[in-house]
């Protein structure tokens, strides 16, 4: 069973995370991801945690793509590429505005070569604007889409998440665009140039607070766990020392709530039947909510929600989740065999198909595995490789 991007062909020159991860995305489902890293190899292979000096995020982001070397810098490089792109699909590039023009491989050119490609640039601020040639990182748009500004609590300082929070999100918004322009392609018969800038797509995740701005001229503050949307919604301390989740963002889910809890009387209160009134009462409803269960362990918290049809989830770690069974269930953590460390267990695939399901190959390849296969299909032998690999063109 092919999958459902079978025949797409994607050249990812990416570095880091927003554009590589889209890459993945894609080649999870079936498209050939050639990933072109410049001969020192992409940032990310050295990364984050290591073993045996192989980087681990590397694994992940890599994961089912094949590994060649260019220096899209030198002349011979940008000859490669053009060759690369003539019957590519897609090519994912994350470099500074002005950089695949300057080394004459910009739209015009490539679309010469190939009208039905599609350019998916990747940048912090976009191709346009005062701040398009800043370097630009997810950390900066964390910053400037108004997410730190309303993360962490009411008395402490912005909070940035640990994670890549506003690459992940981008790259899920690359991926989407991509499918996007490959679409209309199918209409018009024309490629076309993908702009997305990290700062857009979570600033549009982070909901009314625009809106809410322009109507109203409020801003939503710092509140820590909380919500001001409604309450009892909070992270809660148990007997044995574990955390629980819960939230009430349903009605019938916050009187549940209580009636567990044996505070049925506060359903009575006038100002309970509002999500954003009960927000205004969070003191009393944590109180009554966490000294409950404060006497309980977990486990017997999150069965008894469960039996009150209340919605709750215990804080985990990596390890919970690698031995929790609805994970288990759904395949969320799946093994890939890898040359280099063994068996490997990452996050699978990101939805089920039924009829095209994807399905990862391979984890992160060795830095060049596949140059010379891929170079190969273009007549380069191995004495034009060799030749190349002596003017630091290829690895």
């Amino acid at each position: 069973m092919t999958g459902a991007l079978s025949g797409i062909r994607v050249l990812d020159t990416a570095t880091l995370f927003a554009g590589p991860l889209a890459a993945t995305l894609l080649g999870d489902y079936g498209a050939e991801v050639i990933k072109i890293e410049h001969p020192n190899g992409d940032p990310v292979r050295s990364h984050g945690a290591q073993r045996d000096g192989v980087g681990l995020w590397w694994k992940m982001l890599g994961r089912g793509k094949k590994a060649i070397t260019l220096y899209l810098g030198s002349p011979e490089g940008q000859e490669i590429f053009k060759n690369l792109v003539a019957d590519a699909d897609v090519v994912v590039e994350n470099f500074r505005p002005g950089t695949l023009e300057r080394w004459g491989l910009g739209y015009d050119v490539l679309r010469e070569i190939n009208p039905g490609l599609v350019l998916t640039r990747v940048t912090g601020f976009g191709q346009i604007g005062p701040y398009a040639k800043r370097p630009g990182f997810g950390t900066l748009a964390e910053a400037m889409s108004g997410f730190a500004a309303i993360t962490g609590e009411p008395d402490g300082p912005p909070t940035l998440p640990p994670f890549g929070l506003a690459d992940g999100i981008a790259a899920l918004t690359t991926a989407y665009a991509v499918m996007t322009a490959l679409r209309a392609r199918e209409q018009t018969g024309r490629g076309q140039v993908v702009d997305l800038a990290i700062i857009e797509p979570i600033l549009t995740l982070l909901g009314p607070q625009i809106i809410a701005y322009d109507q109203l001229g409020t801003l939503q503050p710092r509140t820590g766990n909380r919500s001001t949307n409604n309450a009892p919604r909070n992270t809660y301390r148990t007997r044995d020392g574990s955390w629980v989740a819960i939230s009430t963002s349903a009605q019938s889910i916050a009187e549940r709530v209580m009636r567990l809890v044996g505070r049925p009387e506060l359903i009575d209160e006038p100002w309970f039947a509002s999500g954003a009134e009960r927000a205004q009462h969070a003191d009393l409803l944590d109180d009554a909510v966490g000294s409950w269960i404060a006497d309980r362990d977990r486990d017997d918290v999150v069965k008894a929600f469960e039996e009150a049809q209340a919605a709750v989830a215990p804080i985990y770690t990596a390890a919970d989740v690698m031995t929790d069974p609805q994970f288990a269930a759904l395949d969320s953590i799946t093994t890939v065999d890898d040359e280099e460390l063994g068996p490997v267990k990452m996050q699978n695939v990101l939805f089920r198909l039924s009829e095209t399901p994807g399905k990862i190959t391979s984890a992160g390849a060795p830095l060049g595995a596949h140059t010379a296969e891929v170079l190969g299909r273009l007549g380069l032998g191995e004495p034009e490789l060799a030749a190349l690999r002596d003017k630091g063109v290829i690895k």
